[in-house]
């Protein structure tokens, strides 16, 4: 049996991968003053680093939807654990690359700060609902809150610069560098099973001078104005390995997953890969990966029974999967030669079409055997509803219902799709809990609202 793929770091001192960052990476929007001289010593990504972890954009993620809700159980996934599983994934990469870590991990752990309540069930009544002021994207989103919404630093006029990243940073964080007019149709399914019937954009319209402000240079020479920079492709990656190894574990975890009876249910779960994921991937191909990965040493050979042995077991398979993945990845961009440092647009990562077929075939089984439950899909329509309802009753309510920072944005609003935006900007900052309560606050029985379940 092959042994997993190792990561390796790159033959770079640290020292030398943040020499390969000049000043316009470094730039924030807001000149910031040095620190006093008594503060710690931190190099300029590692407080952009900081500002996102103690942001409480973050700390709402512990009670956002990934897969399963929050509540579901105490093992499964959140948006918080997920996205810190992802950083780590994408700190390591970074590394063996030769890019900056801590502007990938940053980029990690700022990646779902955007997502609304219900994942990206909710972010699909969001953008419905917000056509008329540009629609909703979760990481459309994400830029907005680390530009705008988060409070950290004002500019000279008085307007919020939000988290006032650096350039390098803020340009990692960004999965789709381009604005709503200029994305693709929406096709497939996201890695939770919900249909992707969201456009996929990185930027809304009034978003547009802080998104020219961090993508500067770019497409000048400097590489082609839509192109991921190398940090938000590693990012990009991490998430997706994380998707594909936890989604599994945590099924796994819940029992609706095993790993050591599938052979029966393989023509059915690559029907879903080829419906979700793959629509030309045929099953031949699909059984010589499936089994590649199950020669992987750590394969359980035995149902999971919940006990320490197996729950060791367990973690070592994802610990192999991880390694296995991104350690290929590793050696094909490093195959592929890079003409100097690989950083920003100077590089890109390469993933082995074998390795981005083994990720699909985990996210299919996840996707099969967790997703498509009867009783998740029923959950997801009450989700609907509630989500529409909010924002319903705020528009009508306006800033009387509204948070402080919120109702300040609405006083400022200059048209209704100015203030349907201050509606959707407070929507997706709730959390799954606090959706339910506003809404049982504002829509439920005694609310006095005219609508309600």
């Amino acid at each position: 049996m092959s042994s997993p793929a190792r990561l390796d770091p790159a033959p770079t001192a640290d020292a030398h991968v943040a020499a390969a960052y000049d000043e316009h990476d470094r730039e924030r929007w807001v000149p910031e003053p040095p620190k006093r001289v008594d503060a710690p010593v931190r190099a300029p990504f590692e407080r952009d680093r900081a500002r996102v972890v103690h942001a409480a954009s973050s700390r709402r993620l512990a009670a956002k939807t990934q897969v399963m809700g929050p509540q579901a159980d105490d093992f499964v996934r959140n948006r918080l654990t997920h996205s810190l599983e992802v950083a780590q994934v994408a700190r390591d990469l970074a590394r063996a690359l030769g890019c900056h870590p801590d502007i990938a991990e940053t980029a990690a752990l700022a990646h779902d700060l955007g997502h609304p309540p219900f994942g990206h069930n909710g972010e699909a009544v969001l953008a419905e609902l917000a056509q008329p002021c540009g629609g909703f994207e979760g990481n459309a989103q994400t830029l907005r809150l680390l530009t705008r919404l988060e409070a950290k630093s004002f500019d000279a006029d008085g307007a919020s610069a939000g988290l006032n990243l650096t350039r390098a940073t803020l340009d990692a964080c960004t999965k789709y560098p381009w604005a709503r007019a200029d994305a693709p149709a929406p096709a497939g399914v996201h890695g939770d099973g919900s249909p992707r019937v969201v456009v996929k954009f990185g930027v809304y319209d009034d978003d547009l001078p802080a998104f020219a402000w961090l993508r500067a240079g770019v497409g000048d020479g400097v590489g082609d104005a839509r192109r991921q920079c190398v940090e938000a492709q590693v990012m990009d990656l991490a998430d997706d390995v994380a998707y594909s190894v936890h989604d599994v574990e945590d099924g796994i975890v819940a029992g609706r997953i095993d790993l050591t009876t599938l052979e029966p249910e393989l023509p059915a779960i690559w029907a879903t890969v080829r419906e979700w994921y793959a629509p030309g991937a045929a099953d031949a191909d699909l059984d010589e990966v499936f089994a590649g990965l199950r020669a992987v040493g750590s394969w359980p050979r035995a149902p999971y029974d919940g006990s320490r042995r197996a729950l060791a077991a367990l973690k070592n398979l994802t610990s192999d999967l991880v390694g296995r993945f991104c350690g290929s990845v590793q050696a094909a961009t490093f195959a592929a030669g890079v003409d100097g440092p690989p950083v920003r647009h100077r590089a890109d990562i390469v993933v082995p079409e074998r390795t981005a077929l083994e990720i699909t075939v985990l996210k299919g089984i996840a996707a099969h055997l967790v997703m498509r439950a009867d009783d998740r899909i029923a959950l997801m329509g009450r989700q609907r509803e509630l989500l529409a309802e909010l924002v319903g009753a705020l528009a009508e309510r306006g800033p009387d219902a509204l948070e402080r920072p919120f109702a300040d944005d609405w006083a400022a609003a200059a048209d209704d799709a100015a203030r349907l935006r201050v509606v959707v900007d407070q929507v997706a900052s709730l959390t799954d809990g606090s959706a339910h309560a506003w809404w049982r606050r504002l829509c439920g029985p005694g609310s006095g609202a005219r609508t309600g379940a």
